[in-house]
């Protein structure tokens, strides 16, 4: 049984690294690091990643859209579609930051009243919002755009002006972005979250444009994740897929499938890192070493699971650490802090 982790936001960058970890204890994930076979490759978000994986090619974007939306029970057809997720932009001094819906709840009555709105203004130019979950939103827009966009965990606590989309028609989807962020603003929906102390949704991110794709790769068996886009992708692959298990154990328990190959997608990470919530880092980072990567240790060690990767893309590199059950014996090669990767 092999097994790969998909760990966003595993590796903070060198300057940093040892302040975020000082005092934290990572025995069994230093050890399958320091034992494993550790290869750096370009820069790519886990959604590029996750389509690399799965062979899908790339448009202008890695087309997310039409893939999530089909978890979500859409149809994408052969429309264009973008992911225009309901966020929350703040103002800090000269900057406009990006707060995505992880960091706050929303209805699914407050979301089809806020895309109601959108549909009622774009009506005359052809693009229909949809909110088929309450923190998925969608734009089907006529024709395929030239637009290239950054995904929503790449700006998400970052700086709105640094990632606006680019393109031959980047200014008209800036437009539909101001357009939307004054509509939203001033929506009652929007009031009464405020009143109740609440982040109101005064603005959509429009990222992973295209149409639906051939998904030619087979990689893996089983995916694991509460991440739309891998779930997605393993759907559409003829994967089992499903969500995350609550630790290791668990999962082993229901993965006695011989000779299968599973994904695991662990997003907490990225987004701690995304907002430099160190603390809430630190205690997610100890709760995947006691959940997941010490009950994996004694998993390999014992044969249960035959080879492990662990992959942590970032915004400057990504790493990929390979073990199998073999490479647990060079104990010439003692663990390392977790900094020394980045």
């Amino acid at each position: 049984m092999r097994c790969t982790l998909l760990l966003p936001g595993l590796l903070w960058p060198r300057d940093i690294a040892d302040a975020v970890l000082r005092g934290v204890e990572l025995p069994a994930l230093t050890k399958l690091l320091a034992r494993a076979q550790h290869e750096r490759f370009p820069a790519i978000t886990p959604e590029g990643w996750l389509c690399q994986a799965f062979e899908v090619e790339r448009q202008r974007d890695w087309p997310i859209a039409p893939l999530t939306l089909e978890v979500d029970r859409g149809d994408p057809g052969e429309a264009y579609w973008l992911r225009a997720d309901p966020v929350h932009i703040k103002v800090e001094r000269d900057r406009l930051l990006l707060v995505d819906s992880a960091l706050f709840d929303l209805t699914a009555e407050e979301a089809q009243s806020l895309v109601e709105t959108l549909n009622g203004h774009f009506a005359d130019e052809g693009i229909v919002f949809s909110a088929p979950a309450p923190k998925r939103w969608y734009a089907r827009v006529p024709g395929a755009p030239d637009l290239v966009t950054h995904t929503l965990k790449e700006v998400a606590g970052g700086d709105v002006k640094r990632h606006l989309p680019g393109g031959a028609d980047a200014l008209r989807w800036n437009r539909v972005f101001n357009e939307a962020q004054m509509l939203l603003h001033a929506h009652r929906v929007n009031a009464a979250r405020e009143e109740r102390g609440e982040l109101c949704v005064n603005s959509i991110w429009p990222w992973g444009g295209g149409t639906r794709s051939a998904v030619r790769g087979r990689p893996f068996d089983f995916v694991y994740s509460d991440d739309s886009a891998a779930i997605g992708l393993g759907a559409a692959a003829e994967a089992h897929a499903e969500g995350l298990p609550a630790g290791a154990e668990a999962w082993l328990s229901q993965a006695q499938n011989g000779d299968a190959s599973h994904l695991l997608v662990m997003s907490g990470l990225g987004v701690a890192a995304a907002y430099m919530d160190t603390d809430a880092w630190r205690e997610r980072i100890v709760e995947l070493e006691l959940k997941w990567f010490a009950p994996l240790l004694a998993a390999l060690g014992r044969g249960a699971v035959t080879s492990l990767a662990i992959v942590a893309p970032g915004s400057e590199t990504c790493s990929r650490f390979d073990v199998a059950r073999r490479d647990l014996y060079r104990f010439w090669r003692a663990p390392k802090p977790l900094g020394v990767y980045a």
